[in-house]
């Protein structure tokens, strides 16, 4: 007796798919960054809040002002190199014939700041020409560091001698072209330096929120909220 047919539907393929591939993802806006002529323009001119002026170097004449505004104060120098603080590869004391391994202003966990990860700058020591701590700046405190057509955010981490001013880390400088080199490098002229008064980033050592918080108290600097 012959056997009944039995007919089988060919098999159907299918594509491996993409889980929630047709959702569409949601765009992240970002501000557009601030740009370097924009804060310059915005510290053109000097109302000073310091008493004297400072000096560039030791034995240059007494000639940088501390100027102000109602949201920061500024000045515009040279940038000798900081490489004080944690011991590295680029900062210890063969590298830096005036390093030490310490810092005014420290990280969380106590330890000094390292100058070769962390952009910061330095402030001079509280003295009759001008005592940043009676105008909203200490350690933490948030900068915009432009030199040329860059910006650099970057937070108060040192104190230095109390009639010289221009001095920033040796990420700081990286971050900008400058020649990071402690011994003999960093610029003579051409930096500006914008503290933003009463922002301070906590904890000291967090590079993301000084960029962050720089970029929005920047974009309220120049009046673009």
């Amino acid at each position: 007796m012959p056997q009944p047919v039995v007919r089988r539907e060919p098999a159907v393929l299918l594509a491996p798919t993409t889980p929630n591939a047709a959702t569409p993802q949601p765009v992240v806006r970002r501000e557009p960054a601030v740009r370097a002529a924009d804060l310059l323009a915005k510290v053109r001119d000097c109302a000073p809040v310091s008493r004297g002026r400072y000096r560039s170097d030791s034995g240059a004449p007494a000639d940088i002002p501390v100027c102000g505004t109602r949201d920061a104060v500024f000045w515009k120098a040279d940038m000798d190199i900081d490489c004080d603080g944690r011991p590295g590869l680029r900062c210890n004391r063969r590298t830096d014939p005036h390093f030490s391994d310490s810092t005014a202003y420290v990280q969380s966990d106590g330890r000094p700041l390292s100058a070769e990860r962390l952009p910061f700058i330095v402030v001079p020591a509280p003295s009759r020409i001008w005592d940043h701590r009676k105008h909203g700046v200490g350690g933490g405190s948030v900068v915009a560091v432009v030199h040329r057509d860059r910006v650099q955010y970057a937070v108060v981490g040192d104190t230095g001698p109390q009639d010289i001013i221009g001095e920033a880390s040796y990420a700081t400088a990286k971050g900008l072209g400058v020649r990071a080199d402690p011994h003999g490098g960093g610029t003579p002229s051409g930096v500006t330096y914008i503290v933003f008064k009463n922002a301070r980033v906590s904890p000291l050592e967090d590079q993301a929120a000084a960029v962050t918080t720089g970029e929005r108290l920047a974009r309220r600097f120049i009046g673009a909220r």
